[in-house]
């Protein structure tokens, strides 16, 4: 499955590339003693490149093959069935293909070889690429050859695989007994559209929703396949009250008769993943206890009053007396959660700060030191960690025996970073009588994963909610604030801290972007090429990542590539997890793999690992560079971008810059239009549901 920051990249012609170029010369090496196995890897080797070429493929399982490439090489899965449209397809220079990688961090188990081997018949037997088999195995498990001959649909469990694909599979298989109302297919089906609405932010759909989108894709009775779903355990169905007028009424059980002067409520029925659904579930319960639990004794009034001074104040008397309270504002106002922390430590508590990014952990570090009239350290203070780091205990203050953090505060910087998952684990993780701070800008992207926690909690207004009053400095931040509302200002910027560069297509695009990183900002304003961060809508398209970092590469560290594309210089991104980029450089390969130091800190990528983990970093999306800041940021809108813009991608990617800000500007009106006229995508979530009946009141 592509993480989200690939989600937003539009089609390109790198599906076909080859990957998965390291397994076969493992298993030689494995199997090197034995003459025979080693003649069949040969033949399976070759037969590989063959498929992998598109040489010994046509028809289905060349249109299958390609479409998981396309996944893996990070472009958007699914056919966009909940997405908004893209920039027009566009074969991009080329770069590593990434394969898919799941909404988790946790390894993979090894797969048996012999299972392998079974599924990879029945692919071949289904006409279906046996290059597959390791990840239809992963995927379904223990018996997976069964389960994939018994119900050949299961096939889309791999990312990538669409249902004309799946289907195609199927009939191979099945001959006349497949059939579009098959009952295994609608329930793969219904599965598949709620693992892609998933990945555009839903935790799950309403359920008019879900059969539309089951009858687009020639489902006979898709409310049949959503009850088929359902009592197979692999949906889950609820019904959420509502206080809109107009919405569908919930249906009465047989026997229930109304009391005299009872109305009926309405609802509305929504359909999800288990997954999702406990996530929620289980944040609206630990945010619940959080409000209504009492603060520890952690010092008296006058030690909070004496404390709440300057900008911080209202930030710091909230959260004396409430146990959940949410801050907004933009990177100035960081310096008052900064303020909080240093007077909550001072008073002798526990507390903890974590950012989403390793250069947002530094930045507030930075801040955290004079607030607490200590000289910067090195290395971020013990008191700030990564949300990331924290949750898989590498870093913050560690967990006491009942496996709650030991702190007494904790405040998540760059809050609208928090999917549902993450920030379940968050509030689980709370002793009783935490207090838990959530600060962030809501004018940025939402987060990688399912939901939309900050917006939704500030929505529900169940606690204190304190909006800055700090602007950011400067025409940059003027600039972002007035984008922030809908207006897309014309600021002055006598130190040319705005530079508009307009272009005609997408080459001349490419071509001033190589321009401005190598010559023209390093001479202007003396800010380094590798201290510049170009932005671009998408990976593929005219003017994408690849393109984009190919010119540059060729310009700034020009190379043959000898390891996976890459070379000692090479800038780079790289993706431990989905959702998560950290930018950095390539320091040397070798036989452990891909050296690399990322903020500082080295990292070693294992061979395997390569071509889904790290991508070339001279430009990044907007979503890989949230939670980050340069000092000069070059922002390329390519005309087939247009229909990719929204107000929230201008605001966070304008907002990278600290100093300087050019914009490639070849979207002529689509920029102003998108500002005013284009808000964030709605995301269909059931945590304000859950906190009404958890938290009813507001704090």
């Amino acid at each position: 499955m592509a993480d989200r920051e690939d989600a937003e990249e539009s089609p390109s012609g790198a599906a076909g590339e080859s990957g998965a170029g390291g397994e076969l010369s493992e298993a030689e090496a494995e199997l090197a003693a034995q003459r025979e196995l080693r003649e069949r890897i040969e033949r399976r080797k070759a037969e590989k490149k063959a498929v992998e070429s598109g040489k010994k493929l046509s028809g289905t399982a060349a249109d299958l093959l390609a479409a998981v490439r396309a996944v893996e090489s990070g472009e958007k899965p699914g056919g966009g069935v909940f997405s908004e449209a893209e920039p027009a397809p566009h074969r991009g220079a080329p770069e590593p293909v990434r394969r898919p990688q799941p909404m988790t961090s946790s390894a993979a188990a090894p797969v048996p070889t012999e299972a392998v081997d079974a599924v990879r018949a029945v692919l071949l037997e289904g006409g279906a690429p046996e290059v597959l088999a390791p990840q239809v195995t992963a995927a379904l498990g223990e018996g997976a050859h069964g389960q994939l001959r018994e119900d050949p649909w299961q096939l889309l469990r791999v990312a990538g695989v669409r249902p004309e694909q799946a289907d195609g599979f199927a009939r191979a298989l099945l001959g006349a007994e497949c059939g579009p109302g098959d009952e295994r297919r609608g329930r793969a089906v219904t599965v598949w559209l709620l693992e892609q609405a998933a990945l555009v932010g839903h935790t799950a759909l309403e359920a008019p929703t879900l059969s539309a989108a089951l009858a687009q894709r020639a489902v006979p009775d898709p409310d049949a396949a959503v009850q088929s779903a359902i009592a197979e355990g692999d949906a889950l169905v609820f019904q959420d009250a509502l206080d809109e007028p107009g919405a569908p009424v919930a249906p009465r059980e047989s026997g229930d008769e109304a009391e005299e002067g009872e109305q009926e409520r309405p609802v509305r029925v929504l359909i999800g993943l288990e997954r999702y659904a406990l996530a929620e579930e289980s944040l609206a319960d630990g945010l619940a206890r959080v409000v209504n639990s009492l603060p520890k004794e952690d010092g008296s009034a006058d030690d909070w009053e004496s404390a709440a001074t300057g900008s911080a104040a209202e930030l710091i008397r909230a959260v004396a007396g409430h146990g959940l309270v949410l801050h907004t504002g933009g990177e100035a106002s960081r310096a008052e959660p900064a303020a909080l922390v240093a007077a909550a430590r001072a008073m002798g508590l526990r507390v903890c700060a974590a950012t989403h990014s390793v250069d947002g952990r530094q930045r507030f570090a930075a801040l955290l030191a004079p607030a607490e009239q200590q000289e910067p350290a090195a290395e971020p203070h013990e008191t700030v960690a990564t949300v990331a780091g924290l949750l898989s205990g590498a870093e913050g203050p560690g967990r006491d025996a009942d496996g709650m953090l030991k702190t007494d505060l904790l405040v998540v910087l760059d809050a609208p970073q928090l999917d549902v998952e993450s920030a379940a684990m968050l509030a689980e993780s709370l002793p009783d009588g935490a207090r838990l701070v959530l600060s962030g800008d809501p004018g940025v992207l939402w987060s990688a994963g399912p939901g939309r926690v900050f917006a939704d909690l500030l929505a529900a207004r169940v606690c204190p909610q304190i909006a800055s009053r700090t602007p950011d400095p400067g025409p940059i931040g003027e600039l972002v604030s007035g984008i922030g509302v809908g207006e897309l200002n014309q600021v002055e910027a006598p130190g040319k801290e705005v530079v508009i560069v307009p272009v005609r297509d997408a080459g001349e695009a490419v071509h001033r972007t190589v321009q401005l990183v190598a010559d023209s900002v390093p001479r202007a304003f003396g800010i380094p090429a590798e201290q510049t961060q170009v932005i671009t809508p998408g990976h593929g398209g005219a003017a994408g990542t690849r393109v984009l970092n190919a010119a540059l590469k060729e310009r700034l560290n020009p190379g043959p590539g000898r390891f996976g594309g890459f070379d000692p210089g090479d800038r780079i991104a790289y993706a431990p997890a989905p959702g998560r980029t950290a930018p950095g450089h390539v320091v040397k390969a070798d036989a452990e793999g891909l050296h690399l130091e990322c903020a500082g800190a080295s990292v070693v990528v294992p061979k395997e690992q390569v071509e889904q983990s790290v991508r070339h970093g001279w430009a990044l999306t907007a979503h890989q560079a949230v939670g980050r800041r340069w000092p000069a940021a070059i922002v390329v809108l390519p005309g087939d971008a247009a229909q990719a813009l929204t107000r929230p991608w201008i605001y966070t990617a304008f907002g990278r810059a600290e100093s300087h800000l050019s914009v490639v500007h070849g979207v002529e009106q689509a920029l102003p239009h998108a500002v005013a006229e284009i808000p964030a995508k709605p995301r269909t979530t059931r945590l304000p549901t859950l906190l009404k009946t958890q938290v009813p009141t507001a704090g």
